[in-house]
């Protein structure tokens, strides 16, 4: 049978109250008394009923989580930092799944809620704003990894709502120019963007950057050397696409590292090589990046420390401490993916200019 505290009580020849103070390692109890307690509840095995005290502190310690998919490298990195920090403050974390489904998404968190979580930690959020109309019956703050959906829709939010949310994300735009002006640099001018979901709203943000980045070099923008896809490493065929044209890129920028690999994958099934006919470059920086045939030139996310910063940020939050949302910039990794055209004249590699944020990896 479940030892109880009312059994302690009676072993220790205590009150329960007593029991209760000691096993929260009060300091309004000698520590004699405590330590005695304590090591007899050790003994008669005692375990904590964390649903039951949550009934009276109104906490449970349970941090939810919830995710697009487990298979995504980016989001294991993500939930390796919320543990970390979950973990040193004695919280427990619910993992969910919602595959890229908004309905899903939002049962998840209500979900999440009866089973009384304290918080929920939402990456790759494609709800968003949206989650305002159900605020009040979830009743738990929430902050979001990466929102996929625009922030526009929060100026028409009650503050006091949307004070209940708060996010972490890498600046996509930003990120996006880097990727781009880092293939400028190389003296690159036919350079394609090969996107995400087009209703991501990381996927329109990166190509706002890609857009600033031609436009500061003089460069014109072409729509026909834009595609969305998936995300996924299949979306990365789409790269062919691009040699249709008589004015095939030199240069692609894709939406994440999966897809930069699938399509590094199909350039290679159709005899291009990759840097010496077009140079790739992808965002996230995932594990496998590194070591791809050649490695991968990428827009690195520091996604361990962007769980860290969100599951500190929730706690904050429960402490009813101030929170200000975070932008994290993006940067560039420089592998073997990417090499300085050659002048068609003088076929010498174009002379390459320094680059903000960059680090190079042999």
């Amino acid at each position: 049978m479940r030892v109880s505290i009312k059994d302690i009580a009676r072993a220790a020849g205590v009150s329960h109250s007593t029991v209760s103070r000691a096993l929260a390692d009060s300091p309004l109890l000698p520590e004699t008394t405590r330590r005695r307690v304590q090591r007899l509840a050790q003994r008669m095995g005692y375990a904590p009923n964390a649903i039951a005290r949550g009934l009276v502190t109104r906490r449970t310690h349970t941090i939810g989580v919830i995710v697009t998919t487990i298979e995504d490298p980016f989001v294991a990195e993500v939930v390796r930092g919320i543990e970390e920090v979950a973990a040193d403050q004695r919280y427990r974390v619910f993992l969910g799944t919602s595959h890229n489904d908004p309905t899903r998404e939002v049962n998840l968190v209500r979900a999440l809620r009866e089973w009384r979580v304290d918080g929920v930690i939402v990456a790759s959020s494609r709800v968003g704003a949206l989650y305002q109309p159900v605020l009040k019956e979830i009743g738990a703050p929430i902050v979001l990894i990466n929102n996929q959906k625009a922030q526009t829709a929060r100026a028409a939010v009650p503050r006091r709502e949307s004070e209940m949310i708060h996010s972490v994300a890498v600046d996509d735009r930003q990120g996006g120019a880097l990727a781009t002006q880092h293939l400028i640099d190389l003296g690159h001018r036919v350079i394609a963007y090969l996107g995400g979901p087009p209703d991501h709203a990381a996927s329109r943000h990166r190509l706002t950057g890609y857009r600033r980045a031609l436009k500061r070099a003089g460069l014109g923008y072409d729509s026909s050397r834009v595609r969305f896809g998936s995300g996924r490493a299949d979306a990365g065929e789409q790269a062919l696409e691009f040699f249709t044209r008589s004015s095939a890129p030199t240069g692609i920028f894709c939406y994440n590292d999966m897809t930069a690999i699938g399509a590094l994958a199909a350039l290679k099934r159709k005899g291009l090589r990759v840097p010496e006919d077009v140079s790739l470059v992808g965002f996230d920086d995932i594990p496998f990046a590194r070591y791809v045939d050649p490695p991968l030139t990428t827009i690195h996310q520091p996604k361990e420390e962007m769980g860290r910063v969100a599951m500190q940020m929730l706690l904050d939050l429960l402490h009813g401490k101030p929170v200000a949302n975070v932008m994290v910039p993006g940067q560039l990794i420089v592998r073997e993916t990417t090499r300085a055209i050659e002048d068609a004249a003088t076929r010498k590699p174009h002379r390459k200019l320094s680059t903000k944020r960059k680090i190079t990896e042999r």
